[in-house]
């Protein structure tokens, strides 16, 4: 049986452990679980470092269950969090709980005998737990001194906590006795700022009479300069391709910094040891190549997206930045590519008779697009005569010359203005 500790230590994956929790996963198969509240219907790269604690997990021998949490979702988990938020209605819940257990189903291997993973929801067993009766079994066992001494709560006190987020740790506590106790879990794993949630569940086993429980945390991924990792100018980089485009998403690991890529690699990939010092190797010798953020972007994008929308995302941003790339490059990226595209580049709109109208590409450019490319069309004049204007990979030399560029998919223009300034002209019915 592989060593699970050993794994997350040289990745740099553990924040606190529980004791004897190496010998407990060497001793046995052991089944841990890690719980996801459902508050949006995708989840984020900031989510990925603990599905990637379910994966090791899985991969040393061990059975992982990855807990959507239907009952918690609707109270909210005040870990991490400066205020209250809002409260998510059934409906809205259960379309959340849907696209999570399906994202969840590309990373974890749910055929492979004893240790297949499985996805529970915490719903099931608190739908029939009426509040006097959780109260009398469950609260008597915990003190209030013991949870107001956990930081999740004591960070809330002077900006006020709800006594429905006051009660998420027994709430999770719970969880982990009940998934001890009806599914042999004894460990249970999460972000290091899940620590004082999780060990109100040990706590709650020793005091319920359950057997052994355990807990393993992981330090939250942040950058080199200290903020918070997973978020874009655009807000978070999500998994699900509607809310982030492939072409987004690959962008982000293929943009990370020197300094975050060998930390990031080790958390989000499975490259093995030796694998990865090599790639640094390769990496410190020869930094322009960018080879742990290529590594890094193929091996994630494949597997959150698939090899087709990697495939896609690469010959997009290839066509993109090289000089060399025609319209002919440009037609051969699907449309659901360039629409992904159009969030990331400045996005500019006209209508289809707007289009037709305009006397030439000058005008085109500044007053035809509401001044979004060029402030006026003597701006526009200068830079075109200077040799400063594509359009579909194709230099414009005369601010008189006629529109008689043809649409990439029958809906786009590229334009870019200088060398890394790019616009994508929508023309819309």
């Amino acid at each position: 049986m592989k060593n699970l500790i050993a794994e997350l230590e040289w990745r740099g994956m553990i924040h606190q452990t529980t004791p004897e929790i190496e010998a407990q996963l060497q001793k046995e198969m052991t089944v841990g679980y890690i719980g996801y509240d459902p508050t949006a219907e995708s989840l984020h790269i900031g989510n990925l470092a603990t599905i990637m604690l379910l994966k090791h997990l899985q991969m040393s021998g061990h059975k992982p269950i990855a807990l959507v949490g239907g009952a918690t979702g609707m109270v909210g988990d005040p870990s991490g969090k400066s205020e209250e938020r809002n409260l998510l209605d059934e409906e809205t819940l259960a379309k959340n709980q849907a696209g999570i257990k399906k994202q969840l189903e590309k990373f974890l291997d749910f055929d492979c005998g004893e240790n297949a993973a499985e996805i529970l929801n915490n719903y099931d067993w608190f739908k029939e737990f009426n509040f006097l009766d959780f109260l009398r079994d469950v609260g008597k066992h915990i003190t209030v001194n013991y949870m107001m001494a956990k930081d999740s709560v004591k960070k809330r006190l002077e900006t006020g906590l709800s006594f429905t987020e006051f009660s998420y740790q027994m709430l999770q506590g719970y969880d982990f006795f009940h998934l001890n106790k009806n599914h042999q879990v004894k460990l249970q794993m999460g972000g290091s700022d899940q620590w004082g949630n999780i060990t109100t569940g040990t706590e709650l086993i020793r005091k319920m009479g359950g057997g052994d429980a355990f807990a393993l945390t992981c330090p939250l991924v942040t950058k080199s300069d200290g903020t918070k990792f997973g978020k874009s100018e655009k807000g978070n980089i999500w998994l699900d391709s509607e809310m982030t485009s492939p072409y987004e998403f690959y962008q982000f690991w293929i943009n990370c910094s020197d300094e975050d890529a060998p930390k990031l690699i080790r958390v989000f990939t499975l490259f093995s040891q030796a694998e990865i010092e090599k790639m640094e190797k390769q990496h410190a010798e020869a930094d322009y190549l960018s080879i742990l953020q290529k590594a890094m972007a193929e091996d994630i994008t494949v597997r959150v997206h698939g090899r087709e929308a990697y495939e896609n995302a690469v010959d997009a941003s290839r066509v993109l930045f090289d000089k060399k790339a025609s319209f002919e490059d440009l037609k051969k990226i699907d449309l659901s590519t360039w629409q992904g595209i159009s969030k990331e580049l400045k996005l500019v709109n006209i209508s289809k008779q707007e289009f037709s109208e305009m006397e030439d590409i000058a005008t085109l450019v500044s007053n035809g697009t509401n001044n979004a490319i060029y402030s006026s069309k003597s701006d526009a004049t200068r830079t075109i005569k200077g040799g400063g204007l594509s359009i579909n990979k194709q230099k414009v030399t005369d601010p008189k010359g006629m529109i008689n560029f043809d649409l990439i998919h029958n809906q786009y223009l590229l334009i870019q203005k200088g060398k890394k300034d790019f616009y994508l002209l929508e023309v819309h019915a």
